[in-house]
C-alpha cells in the first residue's frame, strides 16, 4: 500500500510539472527526497544529426505509406456527451470510421486524459483537415529517479507520453499533420532541485527538441503554415524555440499560432523576445496563446513568489502579469462565461473513455495573468493544491482550442 500511495502521489505531482514552482508548493525536503535523482549526472551523448529521419523517433508523424502500421495517439477523437446536439439543437455529425479508432491500447491508463478510441464512438467528425504542419512537444512523463534524463527506451514514460498526446495534441488534429517527437526529457526531479544537474538535464532535453524541430522544419514546403504547441515541460522548451528560432527569423511569418500552455510567460520580460505578439482576438494569426488554469478560490501566492525570483529572457527578474489568453474567445476579452465553452474533455470514472461536454466551464483572466475557471469542475482527482487545474489545461477547453487553431489557420490562408 505504501508503494502504491507513493506512486499515486508521484503521478499526481509529476504529470503537472510547473517547473521549480512545484518545489515551493509541495515542500523542498519531501520533494527532493522522493523525486530528485540520487545518481550522478551523465552528459547526454548528442543524438545523430539525422536520427529524426527515423519514424520511431516520433510519437506522431504523417506516414507516407498508407499501408504502414503506425499508431498515432494524436489522431484520437473523443465522443460527444449523450445528447449529441450542436448549439442549434441539431445532431452532431459523427465519424465512426475515424483512423483514430484503430489506435492500439498499449498506453498506461493512469492519466486523467486517457480515452479508449475503440469504445469512444461516436466521435466528432474530423473532415476538412487543414494544411498546417503542427509541432507538438509533450509534457514530462518520466517520474523515475534512475536518470536525470529519460532513456528513449523507457516503456512507462513513453506510454504515458502517448496518453498525454491523446488528450492534448488531438485537439489540433483537424488543422493538419501533427509531428510530436520523442526526446530525452528532463526527469521530474530536475525541476525540484537547485543542483546544477537539474539545469543540465533540462538543457539536454531542449537540445533533443531543437534537433527534432530542425528536422520538422526541413521537411516542410517553404510556404506551408506552421502551428507550434506544447504543455508544461514541452511549453518551456517551446518558449526557447520561439526565442532562438522564430524571433527575427523568416519562419515567424509562417507561424499561424504558438500554443504555449501550462508554462508562465511574462508579458514584460519574456514575450518581447519570442518573435510574435500575444493573441488578442480570433481574427488574428501569427500570435502566442498561453494560459494556466485555476479553479476558485485560487491560491497561487507561492507560485507568484517563486516566479518573481526567476529570470526572464531579458535577463531581469520576471514581473507580473503573465500572459493569459482566454481560450473561450481567442483573447479578445479577459472574461467569458461557460456558454462559450464548445466542449470540455471529461474522462469517465475508470479513465478508459472521454467525452466532450459543452457549456460547462467558464474562464476569466485575472489581473496577475492566471486563468480562473470558477467553481472546481468535476473532472477527476488530479487537481493540485490551490485549485490548480494544470493537468486539465488542454482538456478544459479542448473544443475551443480546436476551433481556435482552425480559425486562425483559415485566416492565415486567406491573407496569403
Amino acid at each position: 500500500m505504501a508503494r502504491k500511495f507513493l506512486y499515486i502521489i508521484a503521478f499526481i505531482i509529476g504529470i503537472f510539472i510547473v517547473g521549480a514552482f512545484t518545489l515551493k508548493i509541495f515542500g523542498d525536503e519531501i520533494s527532493e527526497y522522493i523525486f530528485v535523482p540520487d545518481v550522478a549526472f551523465v552528459e547526454q551523448r548528442p543524438l545523430d544529426a539525422n536520427i529524426y529521419e527515423n519514424q520511431n523517433m516520433w510519437f506522431s508523424k504523417p506516414v507516407k505509406d498508407s499501408k504502414a502500421k503506425f499508431d498515432d495517439p494524436s489522431l484520437w477523437l473523443p465522443q460527444m456527451a449523450d445528447d449529441k446536439k450542436d448549439d442549434n439543437g441539431g445532431d452532431v455529425k459523427v465519424d465512426n470510421n475515424s483512423p483514430a479508432n484503430n489506435i492500439s491500447q498499449d498506453e498506461d491508463n493512469s492519466s486523467p486524459v486517457t480515452a479508449n478510441p475503440v469504445t469512444a464512438n461516436p466521435v466528432i467528425a474530423n473532415d476538412d483537415i487543414g494544411n498546417a504542419a503542427i509541432f507538438f512537444i509533450h509534457p514530462t512523463s518520466y517520474l523515475a529517479t534512475d536518470n536525470w534524463n529519460a532513456p528513449l527506451d523507457d516503456t512507462e514514460s513513453q506510454q504515458r507520453a502517448k496518453t498525454f498526446l491523446r488528450g492534448m495534441a488531438s485537439a489540433l488534429n483537424n488543422s493538419g499533420e501533427i509531428w510530436a517527437p520523442r526526446y530525452r526529457q528532463a526527469a521530474f526531479g530536475s525541476f525540484l532541485t537547485d543542483k546544477p544537474e537539474g539545469g543540465k538535464a533540462i538543457d539536454a532535453a531542449y537540445r533533443d527538441v531543437e534537433l527534432a524541430f530542425a528536422h520538422f522544419i526541413k521537411q516542410q514546403p517553404k510556404d506551408k503554415p506552421i502551428i507550434l504547441a506544447g504543455h508544461s515541460q514541452g511549453a518551456l522548451h517551446l518558449t526557447h524555440l520561439m526565442k532562438n528560432h522564430v524571433a527575427g527569423k523568416l519562419l515567424a511569418k509562417r507561424v499561424v499560432a504558438a500554443y504555449i500552455i501550462g508554462w508562465p510567460i511574462s508579458i514584460n520580460n519574456d514575450l518581447p523576445y519570442m518573435g510574435l505578439p500575444a493573441c488578442k482576438s480570433l481574427s488574428q494569426s501569427g500570435c502566442i496563446f498561453s494560459y494556466q488554469s485555476y479553479a476558485e478560490p485560487a491560491d497561487y501566492d507561492r507560485v507568484v513568489e517563486f516566479y518573481g525570483n526567476s529570470i526572464g529572457f531579458d535577463g531581469k527578474k520576471r514581473a507580473l502579469p503573465m500572459l493569459c489568453t482566454n481560450p473561450l474567445n481567442g483573447g479578445s476579452a479577459p472574461n467569458a462565461d461557460a456558454a462559450m465553452n464548445m466542449g470540455t474533455l471529461k474522462p469517465n470514472a475508470d479513465l478508459t473513455k472521454g467525452e466532450l461536454i459543452a457549456a460547462s466551464v467558464g474562464a476569466n483572466c485575472d489581473a496577475n495573468g492566471f486563468l480562473l475557471i470558477g467553481e472546481p469542475p468535476e473532472l477527476g482527482q488530479y487537481v493540485l493544491p490551490g485549485n490548480n487545474y494544470h493537468v486539465y489545461d488542454y482538456p478544459l477547453f479542448w473544443a475551443n482550442i480546436r476551433n481556435d487553431a482552425k480559425t486562425r489557420l483559415n485566416l492565415y490562408n486567406k491573407v496569403l
